[in-house]
C-alpha cells in the first residue's frame, strides 16, 4: 500500500492553517514591500505574516555571542511571557497571522506553559516554531510538544562530542541534549506523529567546523529530519574573531583590502522582514526585529495598545522609512544576513 512521505504530510497540516484572509494580507505586504523601491512604501491595512514571541528572558547556559548568555542583557528579573496576553495577541492576530515563532532571546523551554502556547496557536490556524538548546526535553516535556501540535522543533547543537560541544554552549550537556532529542524521536513514533519536523541547527565556529561529517552522521542515527548548518553572527568581527570559521562557506564575514572584515550582505536599502515580521519581546514590546536585541526601536507595548496600533505608529513608519534611505545607520542592521 502506497505511504504518503512524512514532508507530504507536514505540507498538507501546513496548508490547512491557509485562508483566504491571510492569502490577501500577505499579497498586501508583498505589494507594499514593492512600492516601496519606489519610495511608495507606507501602507496602513496590512500586518506581519509571522511574529516572533519571547517566551522567556533567561537561559540556562552561557553561550559567549549570545547577549542574554554573557548577561549582556540582564536576566535579574527572570521573565517569561504571560499567557493571557499571549492569548490576546494570537486573538487579534489569527485573521492574517501564517506564522508564530515561540523564541527569540532566552530559552522558551523554561516557560512552563510553552505546550499551551503552542497548542493555543495551533488551535487558531497558525503555524508554529521554536528553538531550544534542548536541556530541558524531559519524557513528560517532550511528549506534551509532540501533543501540542508544533510544526518545527529546532534544537542547537554545535558539536558532535562534550568537549567541542560546551566549547560554546558554556554549562551544557551533550548527552542530556542527545536524551531530550531521542525523547522527541520517541514521541512522534508512538503517537504517529509526523511533526514537529525535527532539526538540528549546527552553529559552524572554528572550534567545531571539522565535525561537520560527524554531524551529518549523527542526525541519521537520531533519525531526525534535517540538519542545517548556520553561520554564526559575531560582535566585533572587524579585526578578526577566535571563533570566525576558516572555511569561507560558513562565515558571515570576508575581508576585504584594507584587511578589516565586513559582512558579505551587500545591505541594500531594503528590508522584507521589516515589512512581513515584528518581534515582541517578554515585556510585550513590539521591536522591528530579531537584531534588536536590546529593544532599542520598540513600537509600542501591547498591554498598553492593540499590535495593530503599535505596528502602525508613526514610529514604526519612520523606522522602515529610514531603512529604505540608508539602513546602515543602524548599527543591528550591520551584522544582518537578511537581503
Amino acid at each position: 500500500m502506497f505511504q504518503i512521505p512524512n514532508k507530504i504530510k507536514r505540507l498538507i497540516i501546513a496548508s490547512n492553517y491557509i485562508t483566504s484572509n491571510k492569502l490577501v494580507n500577505t499579497g498586501k505586504l508583498i505589494l507594499s514591500y514593492a512600492l516601496s523601491f519606489i519610495k511608495l512604501h507606507r501602507a496602513n491595512n496590512r500586518l506581519p505574516y509571522f511574529v516572533s514571541i519571547e517566551a522567556s528572558n533567561f537561559c540556562n547556559l552561557h553561550c559567549p555571542e549570545c547577549p542574554v548568555g554573557i548577561r549582556k542583557i540582564s536576566t535579574a528579573n527572570k521573565l517569561t511571557f504571560d499567557f493571557t496576553l499571549y492569548k490576546k495577541l494570537i486573538d487579534e492576530l489569527k485573521p492574517t497571522l501564517l506564522h508564530t515563532i515561540l523564541y527569540f532571546q532566552g530559552e522558551p523551554m523554561l516557560h512552563n506553559q510553552l505546550p499551551e502556547m503552542i497548542h493555543y496557536a495551533h488551535l487558531s490556524k497558525i503555524y508554529t516554531s521554536t528553538s531550544t538548546n534542548g536541556h530541558f526535553l524531559s519524557e513528560n516535556t517532550a511528549k506534551a510538544i509532540v501533543l501540542s501540535g508544533l510544526d518545527k522543533l529546532i534544537i542547537s547543537v554545535d558539536g558532535s562530542e562534550q568537549e567541542t560541544y560546551q566549547s560554546y554552549r558554556v554549562g551544557g550537556n551533550f548527552q542530556k541534549v542527545m536524551n531530550g532529542i531521542k525523547e522527541i524521536v520517541h514521541w512522534k513514533t508512538t503517537l504517529k506523529s509526523v511533526t514537529p519536523l525535527l532539526e538540528i541547527q549546527f552553529l559552524v565556529l572554528r572550534t567545531n567546523e571539522h565535525q561537520l561529517k560527524e554531524m551529518k552522521q549523527l542526525s541519521k542515527e537520531l533519525n531526525v529530519d534535517k540538519i542545517t548548518f548556520k553561520t554564526a553572527q559575531l560582535y566585533d568581527f572587524e579585526n578578526g574573531h577566535e571563533l570566525m570559521p576558516t572555511k569561507n562557506k560558513y562565515s558571515r564575514y570576508k575581508k576585504n583590502k584594507s584587511g578589516v572584515y565586513k559582512i558579505k550582505n551587500r545591505l541594500s536599502n531594503h528590508c522584507w522582514r521589516a515589512w512581513s515580521g515584528a518581534v515582541i519581546n517578554v515585556h510585550g514590546e513590539v521591536l522591528p526585529c530579531c537584531f534588536d536585541k536590546s529593544s532599542e526601536f520598540s513600537f509600542g507595548n501591547i498591554r498598553e495598545h492593540s499590535f495593530n496600533d503599535c505596528w502602525h505608529k508613526e514610529k514604526a513608519s519612520d523606522f522602515r522609512e529610514s531603512i529604505l534611505k540608508n539602513r546602515k545607520q543602524f548599527e543591528m542592521c550591520r551584522n544582518c544576513t537578511n537581503q
